[in-house]
């Protein structure tokens, strides 16, 4: 029968054990001098060896031929212990036995000396599960155990052990195992199972193994059982259903050129190609990650990577990111996974996600706010942009436009010196009209419509006011689909007439719909746009 690579595989010595070096060593030291504790605490992520080392430590103290620490594995004590029949070394798991009466009966067999082997071992594996009364029923006997008992606790939550078990037992830190420890020992299993897995293969596997060679082992198992031919990057990444760092350093090329088009086009064809919508984000994230640690630490960063991306493009790209933006981006990722969890329709987030991450001043925040202003002065820092002086000039506050033919004193007009006064018409709109009521209408509305109420030069949506009557002009149908609701329509116009001080009326015009207009109407579809310095792109 197959039996799964990370069993298969699962060290039989101290010296089997990877990337534990530390932990291993002193274990061994400790058997040969014979200063043994009474009790362990092994504590660390998933993965890391904690149970294979409690397995090698209760054959290692009843070897009768050990081996410099180590056991000996062919002595009846270790094939006892190996094939489960040794009634002496219990494992034990504390998610299933986790009240005080399995303690209890743990507790009262515990006094009994061993029947075949020299020392009775007890292993709790996840000890951090039991019940405080379990805890406290297990404490007399940690404390004053029996000359011929060992007990070796195992968890990866170390918080939640009391400190009455941890001030009783030695601790042991297995941390998380290095990419590179991964990759060689993945490559070492692969070549005793025939297995054709080149070195890029390897890296990946070891990256997603997240520091835990049992997940490595486990992941290359899937790969491996997927496909007959060669194992190298792109296989892997197609087995599993994830991105891959080519695909994910060119969706973060599109946000950096803000390109949102093409970055939605990128996600779609990723996503109908199977992709993990939370594998995506989550490469993403991991991807800005990357790029915060090299703007932050340049030279000691680039060991710190986690190998989305190569080195060589998650350093170009993290030149066209400030800390800012990245700082934005990562809050923005977060924030969608979480909301996986209970979200009905994850493809919508994600496509928003994406939507957000291109254009940040979709986003009036002070998080979004602060990202654009610290991408503009990175790039007058770096001379990517140079601000053109020129004498201020006062900026002139939108004017309305009515339905009533050219009169005199019009722009369009020839003079006449009996044209009424100015102040004899409809007041003109406040200065800042269009930007106030924009943010005033986006506080009520709520997402997606309230992602199209923002004042920016490339809004989808411009206001022009005739009269009593504003018009939202839509770029496209979708738009104008979008906001023509009369919840929406009642928010904007309530707070346009707060603003305005009398009545007014909103419409939505679908301007894709309509023929071109006049230089005239080619002026009203600016009302709004926002006013700002000139800059001059300087040429590289």
């Amino acid at each position: 029968m197959y039996q799964a690579l990370y069993r298969k595989y699962r060290p039989q010595t101290f010296d089997d054990v990877v990337g534990q070096q530390a932990v291993t060593q002193t274990l061994k030291t400790q058997l040969v001098t014979g200063k043994m504790s009474h009790a362990y605490l092994f504590t660390g992520s998933r993965g890391t060896g904690k149970t294979s080392c409690a397995k090698i430590l209760a054959k290692a103290v009843n070897c009768l031929q050990p081996e410099n620490g180590n056991p000996c594995n062919r002595c009846a004590a270790c094939r006892a212990i190996d094939d489960g029949s040794c009634l002496d070394v219990l494992e034990i798991d504390a998610a299933s036995n986790n009240g005080v009466d399995n303690v209890r009966d743990l507790r009262d067999d515990a006094i009994y000396t061993p029947s075949q082997v020299k020392k009775r071992v007890y292993i709790i594996d996840e000890v951090h599960m039991l019940s405080i009364s379990a805890f406290n029923a297990l404490l007399k006997i940690i404390e004053e155990p029996p000359e011929h008992l060992l007990f070796i606790l195992a968890t990866t939550e170390l918080n939640k052990v009391p400190a009455t078990i941890l001030s009783r037992c030695q601790r042991f830190a297995f941390r998380r195992i290095s990419q590179e420890d991964i990759a060689s020992r993945l490559q070492y299993v692969a070549y005793q199972e025939n297995i054709d897995l080149d070195a890029s293969a390897a890296r990946v596997l070891a990256r997603l193994a997240d520091g835990g060679m049992r997940d490595g082992l486990s992941l290359l198992d899937q790969v491996a059982s997927a496909t007959t031919g060669e194992l190298n990057a792109e296989t892997v990444y197609r087995c599993l259903g994830i991105a891959g760092e080519r695909s994910c350093g060119e969706l973060m090329g599109c946000i950096a050129d803000h390109h949102t088009k093409k970055a939605l086009e990128l996600f779609n064809r990723l996503y109908t190609e199977g992709k993990d919508l939370a594998a995506m984000l989550d490469e993403l994230a991991c991807l800005t990650r990357d790029l915060l640690v090299l703007k932050t630490a340049p030279g000691a960063g680039i060991t710190m990577l986690s190998g989305v991306a190569s080195d060589q493009e998650t350093a170009a790209l993290a030149q066209r990111f400030s800390s800012g933006e990245l700082i934005r981006m990562m809050t923005v990722i977060q924030q969608t996974l979480s909301g996986f969890t209970r979200a009905s329709s994850r493809r919508m987030d994600a496509e928003l996600c994406i939507l957000n991450l291109c254009q940040p001043e979709l986003s009036l925040d002070a998080e979004s706010l602060n990202a654009r202003l610290t991408r503009l002065e990175d790039q007058i820092k770096s001379g990517s942009i140079i601000a053109a002086a020129h004498p201020a000039a006062a900026v002139p506050a939108p004017e309305e436009e009515d339905d009533r033919p050219p009169m005199p004193g019009d722009a369009d007009a020839p003079p006449d010196t009996d044209a009424p006064a100015a102040s004899a018409r409809q007041p003109a709109a406040p200065e800042g009209f269009w930007t106030e009521l924009m943010a005033a209408s986006r506080k009520e509305l709520k997402p997606p419509a309230s992602g199209f109420f923002v004042a920016a030069p490339n809004s989808p949506l411009r206001g022009a006011l005739k009269g009593d009557r504003l018009e939202l002009r839509c770029l496209n149908t979708f738009v104008a689909e979008a906001v023509n609701r009369p919840d929406i329509l009642e928010v904007v116009a309530r707070k346009a007439s707060a603003q305005l001080g009398r009545q007014i009326r909103v419409a939505v015009v679908d301007m894709s719909a309509k023929p071109a207009g006049s230089p005239k109407m080619d002026q009203l579809m600016n009302f709004g746009k926002a006013h700002s310095d000139i800059v001059t792109i300087k040429e590289h």
